[in-house]
């Protein structure tokens, strides 16, 4: 079946041939997004904006307006990635996406602090070795330049900043960061 003969059904009701719509275009969604890049999100966020973008190809589709379906479909799919991007960098979101908590919940020291005896200095001294501990385990599994972006977001900077001290591209540091996170929570 074609794709414009799947949306008359998809049209008409038929939820199998709106799967199936999905499904043929699931890889070309996945191509849309992967030259983007989404300040504070990951390829995941990505796709699944592109992914709203096919809904609402699915969703507004007209045959009448000579246009095949495919070539409907990609400029729905990247006007969505192109918004959502457009969205995530304006400068009233800025607080939002260059905050990133390295803070594991598991080993806040404040939690940890919070449920244990303030008084009794024994459980302090612990909870302060757990947590250098924790930081010097994290430390050894960080390259040179993971140690040089997290020293540096932890005294505030941003990651444009980062990147202008670092020498480094805006992206870089996000890769860094993204590694970063994984490595802790392998901790």
């Amino acid at each position: 079946m074609t794709d414009e003969e799947l949306w008359a059904l998809a049209n008409g009701g038929d939820t199998e041939a709106e799967e199936e719509l999905v499904k043929r275009y699931s890889v070309t969604v996945r191509v849309c997004a992967r030259p983007y890049f989404l300040t504070g999100g990951d390829s995941e966020d990505l796709i699944q904006e592109g992914m709203f973008g096919l809904l609402s190809a699915l969703r507004h589709f007209d045959p009448q307006k000579y246009v095949s379906f495919k070539t409907y479909a990609e400029r729905c799919i990247n006007s969505r990635l192109v918004t959502a991007i457009r969205t995530a960098s304006r400068f009233k979101h800025r607080p939002l996406n260059d905050s990133i908590s390295f803070e594991s919940p598991q080993f806040d020291e404040r939690q940890i602090l919070s449920t244990g005896n303030l008084r009794d200095p024994e459980e302090m001294v612990i909870t302060r070795e757990l947590t250098e501990e924790l930081r010097s385990a994290l430390y050894a599994k960080l390259t040179k330049l993971e140690r040089g972006v997290l020293s540096l977001y932890l005294e505030g900077l941003s990651y444009t900043d980062i990147a202008a001290r670092r020498g480094i591209s805006v992206k870089s540091v996000d890769n860094a960061v993204q590694r970063i996170r994984r490595k802790l929570s392998a901790v």
